[in-house]
């Protein structure tokens, strides 16, 4: 068994792509279902944020997983299989290991070095594992790759600016309309995004900022830590959005709803002043057509896109992307070590086996032999195989863990007719190369 990558993000898909492949928070449980159901799908995990949809899947073998991964993330979306390959990326077994540390290492982002991926990622864990779909092995990999995230951002500056979507959408609405100082917010969404604009926010010195959320008891608790910090700030019911967004100077729309929740209706009774829209959901929360009222902005994910994509790569960056190759390199090693212990354990029960029957052999052989004498026979034959195996099966482990120690765990089941169906060693697996990121 191996592990299977198989996403799409803002490198390989426009935003239309991507809305009709991410999974609302909601229907995750479902979608794992789904996975899990597969023939070919031992312990799956579903990734989804405003940029990526990704699933990392345990599967018995490459092509059986990937059509089964594929197949379920064409039911969800409704596209055709084939139209879905043109978006898709594909990592395999060590591949699909470097390219998960990467991503919570955050050099896969939109903004490079964003922090909550993180978050995502663990989030994404504590769904998979409420609904049984993570095992041993997916286990493992999240837990490294929270691991190397942390230390990604320990170790190296590439947060220390705080980027994140939500602060780059608020830099260009600062920018749109000269400043936020003193300026009226509305944040749609009461959400971890929401959290991070309402923070963004008040750095920015805004002056007021209204909360409005489906389940208003959520806003409220944001508005009142909002008021706590000393920002003005209170709840509303989605109802009042047309009175809400006309009062506003920047409006952040962050749901993860579905369907649409700021329709072009609600924007339509906008004065003349200046309105920056901020659409951070994956599906959009804010419907076509709002560009074209006057004095309305839309920034949006592809728009933060396209002004990041060539964003320069600092030597932050180029470190943080060292330390994941090492940290790659580190864990298949300990992957193809551990693929070994099963073989080396059958080696010295087998061995075990054989002092029992020899011993049971002497017994018969020489009944009348004393108690003492046959305990230290006894010993000095145990002691014989354990000195005859020691160097074999540490020298295995070691040889196992290089790059090249794929056969080693094969070859001892053959020389000594161990169980074939002892687990084989990680296969596909590569070097991981140092880029830095994109």
């Amino acid at each position: 068994m191996s592990i299977l990558a198989v996403g799409m993000s803002h490198h390989t898909a426009d935003l239309r792509v991507l809305e009709r492949v991410t999974v609302p928070a909601v229907d995750v449980p479902k979608v794992l279902a789904d996975l899990l159901s597969r023939p070919n799908i031992s312990e799956a995990l579903l990734v989804s944020t405003c940029n990526r949809v990704e699933v990392y899947a345990v599967v018995d073998a490459f092509h059986a997983g990937l059509n089964d991964v594929v197949d379920v993330l064409a039911r969800h979306s409704g596209d055709d299989v084939s139209a879905l390959h043109e978006h898709l990326y594909v990592h395999y077994a060590g591949a699909a290991a470097q390219h998960l540390f990467t991503v919570s290492a955050g050099l896969d982002s939109m903004v490079v070095g964003e922090p909550q991926i993180l978050g995502q990622v663990r989030q994404a864990y504590n769904v998979a594992r409420e609904q049984g779909t993570v095992g041993r092995v997916l286990h493992e990999l999240v837990q490294t790759s929270l691991r190397i995230g942390k230390r990604v951002h320990t170790d190296t500056g590439l947060d220390q600016a705080g980027g994140s979507v939500v602060s780059e959408a608020l830099a260009d609405a600062e920018q749109a309309l000269g400043g936020l100082t003193g300026r009226s917010a509305l944040i749609i969404g009461a959400g971890s995004m929401g959290g991070l604009a309402a923070a963004a926010l008040r750095r920015a010195a805004i002056g007021e900022v209204v909360v409005a959320n489906r389940t208003e008891a959520n806003g409220a608790r944001l508005a009142a830590s909002l008021t706590e910090q000393g920002v003005p700030a209170r709840s509303a019911g989605l109802a009042e959005l047309p009175e809400l967004i006309a009062a506003a100077d920047v409006v952040v729309a962050c749901t993860g709803a579905v369907g649409s929740v700021v329709p072009v209706s609600a924007v339509a009774a906008r004065t003349d002043r200046p309105l920056v829209i901020c659409d951070l959901g994956l599906p959009r929360d804010v419907e076509d057509g709002v560009t074209a009222i006057a004095g309305v902005r839309l920034v949006d994910l592809d728009s933060l896109q396209r002004r990041l994509a060539d964003a320069p790569s600092g030597l932050d960056t180029r470190r943080a992307g060292e330390i994941v190759a090492e940290e790659v390199r580190a864990y298949l090693a300990a992957q193809r070590s551990a693929e070994v212990t099963p073989t080396v354990t059958a080696l010295r029960k087998r061995a075990a086996e054989v002092v029992d029957a020899e011993l049971l052999r002497l017994h018969s052989r020489l009944p009348d032999l004393d108690g003492s004498t046959r305990d230290e026979l006894a010993r000095t034959v145990r002691r014989v195989v354990d000195k005859l195996l020691h160097t074999p099966t540490v020298r295995v482990k070691e040889l196992a863990s290089g790059p090249e120690g794929t056969g080693y765990a094969e070859a001892l089941r053959e020389l000594f007719g161990l169980d074939p169906q002892a687990p084989a060693s990680l296969t596909a697996t590569h070097e991981p190369v140092v880029d830095g990121g994109r």
